[in-house]
């Protein structure tokens, strides 16, 4: 039971962070539309970044479709580091923040789906 409540407030704050940054993108918010720019996207292309993370977070948020929806932001996030990375933005902030919403989504995930803690069982040393 802990494990599970860890786990949907370990989800819980990965969704908070994607759906901001994704609001932003489907309204069109001029600083939001500036950073997706700065990163080499065209700015007739952030609404479409936008609807495409808002299908992948609602995925995420459907416990049938959860492990999909982690899948799919996980390629999402992936192409974020790259991004990041084309521009060498600072490591430990800009282009490592996606590795740590991932780890909060999968986390999250491992803690409230006890299928997936049996498909990868976590291995204490003997």
């Amino acid at each position: 039971m802990r494990a599970t409540r860890t786990g949907r407030i370990l989800s819980a704050i990965a969704v908070a962070f994607l759906l901001f940054d994704c609001i932003g993108k489907l309204l069109q918010v001029a600083p939001v539309v500036a950073g997706t720019t700065a990163l080499g996207f065209p700015a007739g292309a952030v609404f479409t970044i936008g609807v495409i993370e808002l299908v992948c977070v609602v995925a995420y948020l459907f416990p049938s479709t959860s492990a999909l929806g982690a899948v799919l932001l996980t390629g999402f996030l992936g192409g974020a580091i790259a991004a990041h990375l084309r521009r060498e933005d600072p490591l430990l902030t800009y282009t490592l923040f996606p590795i740590y919403v991932a780890l909060f989504v999968w986390g999250g995930l491992f803690l409230r789906d006890a299928g997936l803690r049996a498909f990868l069982p976590w291995r204490a040393r003997a």
